[in-house]
């Protein structure tokens, strides 16, 4: 089992930044690590995750261009850089990863170890 403490949250003004951080300890070998948020009354919805054995990127298209997924070389931090944060923004984040291999990496239900979240709010 792995197991994932985020870190990084706060709020901030539209168009501000954030930098979130996942440190991971446990059960290293996942195919998947990833980035789920949650906004208030909706559900969860990936917008980043980075293979493990390559580190191919996918994001969702509402963050293309503005989040960035990236690790340590230690590969024991992850990180997500969000850049222009807009209100809809606004969620708890979590840090997760999967542990197979999947052809849908970006479908939150295929996570399986999730760390406690992170909450950011974007104001205007």
């Amino acid at each position: 089992q792995v197991q994932l403490v985020e870190s990084g949250g706060g709020s901030v003004e539209v168009g501000g930044s954030l930098t979130l951080s996942c440190v991971v300890s446990g059960f290293l070998d996942y195919y998947v690590i990833g980035w789920i948020r949650q906004a208030p009354g909706k559900e969860h919805e990936a917008v980043a995750c980075l293979t493990n054995a390559h580190e191919f990127t996918h994001y969702l298209d509402a963050v293309k261009g503005r989040f960035t997924i990236s690790r340590d070389m230690a590969k024991t931090t992850v990180f997500l850089k969000m850049t222009d944060l807009k209100l809809e923004d606004t969620a708890t984040y979590y840090c997760a990863t999967i542990a197979q291999a999947t052809a849908t990496p970006m479908r939150y239900s295929r996570y399986t170890d999730w760390g406690r979240g992170t909450p950011v709010t974007v104001s205007s």
